[in-house]
């Protein structure tokens, strides 16, 4: 919101939220109605095509979110290398309102004005009045409209809710307040509604003119730039004509420069052109390789948790993944994802973080929980993590962790395959074992004096078992394999500490994978389940509470997180993530895989100095 929020700010349907769309249900009720009564061949398409045209923006618009995430997390040609918060991406949720606004104008449009019915799909001088209007009258109407937005009066109480985001992203473009997309509304009507009183209008060259503002809007602030420089060099005069990513970003950092549309003319007209929007332009194509410093592995969970990835839907994203019921009605676009996610045969980059001076991605193998438990994907899910592995060798990568089933020992023992097929890697490899101990560790409740150990026994369980023993805490197990596995594991000093019993009677029970309902069931009122699993259990006593998978509150220098990890909290990352940045930090040179752990109490004490913070803390 801008500073001193003026009249008008707000979206008149604001306090519906997520109910806004039914400010669109009398015109679709209507024709719907229209289509049933009279039939398909007597509808004026002109009004048929109106609400599939508003889909289409939105789907134009995401492909433009996802494509500017997926390059500004990789790209050499990124413009504005800074932060982007979880503040920007709440207040640019509601990027769909405009559509909805243009999409009731439009209605009203085609009801009350005789000439807007019954137009032709084409009409070549009705295009050419929409160009030469824009060119002339709009593009010099906004120009000195934006300029009275800067005024400090009108920039205080409207535009600088816009300016707010230093670094854009593609719907940045369109997150103004009400009273401003009024304004706009009322210019760009100019060039389609002298079609329509002139008799000239047509279908195609409404909609068309409409894509191009998205295209433009969306292209101007992607923070990207992918303008070729061919372009300007086949027809010079492009350059007044036409802007780029890098020629508008340069209004979002000096503020007082290039304020025109998307014709640069009257920036050169008028001389508040910025100086450096050749240079910067011809430096941001050309790009500049960064050095990357870690990488952390994960790969997709449930179909649906495509569109909680950072490319996904940002409002989904910025929040910690729940399968929601619209998503189940997405699922035809949730297989084919997959099915390209096969076709695509490699990791992508997810996300670009930094951390004092490291750089670091996020990688995802494009396999989902259900294919690693299928035997005839083993080879292929480890051919993905052996290639992403060697790329990140080859890049100069220091720190690769492996995280969720990347690591699961079935697959690859834990890491071990690779360092044993390839003893001569650079990279360390990381599977945040021993953090993960060490976070379950140090969040049983002070004076515990017994807890209940439950779920597969893996090295974290053992580490666990180890630690809580060696300090004293009775560890109490039921099921007898795994309870003879730990004990003839364990020191003997120990041992006595590790005890076999059926009584679930501790209010602490730490629980991985393999924990079953029944189990579950068997806890008493109040218990705390602190899970040393990657995944969380089922949440099926509503008289316990329940941990997070092991994870950590992350340090406000840990830069340009928007979006959530999995099921976690926002800025809470998981432990498994976080031990390859400190194993970066700390300059550790061992790998962490397979059987290996580092020593607990180290990693605990170099984490909390780095500034990495225990939930309970929080």
């Amino acid at each position: 919101m801008a500073s001193r929020p003026g009249i008008l700010t707000e979206w008149p349907w604001q306090g519906l939220g997520n109910f806004k769309y039914v400010i669109m249900a009398p015109w679709v009720v209507h024709g719907l109605h229209m289509m049933a009564t009279k039939g398909w061949r007597e509808m004026d398409l002109s009004y048929l095509v109106i609400f599939p045209s508003l889909l289409l923006r939105m789907l134009h618009n995401q492909a433009w979110i996802s494509l500017a995430r997926f390059q500004n997390a990789r790209s050499k040609h990124r413009i504005v290398d800074k932060s982007i918060e979880f503040e920007q991406v709440d207040r640019e949720r509601n990027w769909d309102d405009q559509i909805l606004f243009n999409g009731w104008l439009l209605y009203v449009g085609h009801t009350f004005i005789p000439g807007a019915r019954n137009s032709p799909l084409w009409r070549t001088d009705g295009a050419v009045i929409i160009v030469l209007l824009h060119i002339g009258p709009v593009e010099f109407l906004y120009y000195w409209f934006h300029r009275a937005l800067h005024h400090h009066y009108l920039y205080s109480r409207y535009h600088s809710h816009h300016h707010a985001s230093i670094v854009t992203e593609p719907i940045t473009s369109v997150i103004h307040p009400f009273a401003e997309h009024l304004a706009y509304s009322l210019l760009f009507s100019i060039p389609m509604l002298a079609t329509v009183f002139t008799g000239t209008a047509s279908i195609l060259a409404i909609l068309g003119y409409i894509a191009y503002v998205d295209f433009m809007n969306n292209l101007g602030h992607c923070n990207f730039e992918l303008v070729p420089q061919w372009l300007f060099r086949a027809f010079p005069p492009l350059k007044y004509l036409m802007y780029t990513p890098s020629f508008h970003s340069l209004h979002h950092t000096q503020f007082r420069t290039n304020y025109s549309l998307f014709v640069p003319f009257y920036d050169y007209m008028y001389n508040t052109l910025d100086k450096s929007s050749d240079d910067l332009y011809e430096r941001k194509l050309k790009g500049e390789e960064e050095t990357l410093d870690v990488v952390h592995l994960s790969h997709p969970t449930a179909l649906q948790s495509i569109y909680h990835l950072r490319l996904g839907f940002p409002s989904i994203a910025s929040k910690p993944y729940k399968s929601k019921w619209y998503m189940f009605m997405m699922w035809p676009i949730s297989w084919v994802s997959m099915v390209l996610a096969w076709i695509y045969g490699s990791s992508f980059t997810v996300e670009k973080n930094s951390m004092k001076k490291l750089r670091m991605q996020t990688w995802a193998i494009p396999r989902y929980n259900f294919q690693y438990g299928l035997s005839w994907e083993r080879q292929a899910i480890n051919d993905l993590i052996e290639k992403a592995i060697l790329e990140a060798d080859k890049k100069g990568v220091k720190v690769l962790s492996l995280g969720l089933l990347n690591q699961a020992k079935e697959l690859n023992g834990g890491g071990e395959l690779y360092i044993q097929k390839y003893p001569q890697l650079k990279v360390r490899i990381v599977d945040g074992s021993s953090l993960a101990a060490a976070v379950v560790i140090n969040s049983v409740p002070v004076g515990t004096k017994q807890i209940f150990l439950t779920g597969s026994v893996s090295k974290v369980a053992r580490a666990i078992a180890f630690t809580l023993c060696k300090r004293g805490i009775q560890v109490m197990m039921a099921k007898k394999q795994e309870f003879h596995i730990l004990k003839s594991q364990m020191p003997k000093s120990t041992a006595s500490y590790l005890t076999l019993s059926n009584t679930y009677s501790p209010q602490v029970w730490i629980v991985g994978d393999g924990l079953d309902d029944t189990e579950q069931r068997r806890a008493p009122t109040g218990t705390q389940f602190i899970p040393f699993s990657q995944f969380p259990p089922k949440k099926l006593n509503k008289d316990c509470t329940y941990n997070t998978t092991p994870a950590m509150k992350i340090p406000e220098t840990l830069e340009n997180m928007h979006s959530c990890e999995n099921w976690l909290p926002r800025r809470v990352m998981s432990a498994w993530r976080i031990a390859g940045i400190v194993h970066a930090l700390e300059g550790w040179s061992a790998h962490e895989c397979g059987e290996t752990m580092l020593d607990i109490e180290k990693i605990w004490s170099a984490t909390l100095h780095h500034g990495f913070l225990p939930l309970t803390q929080v």
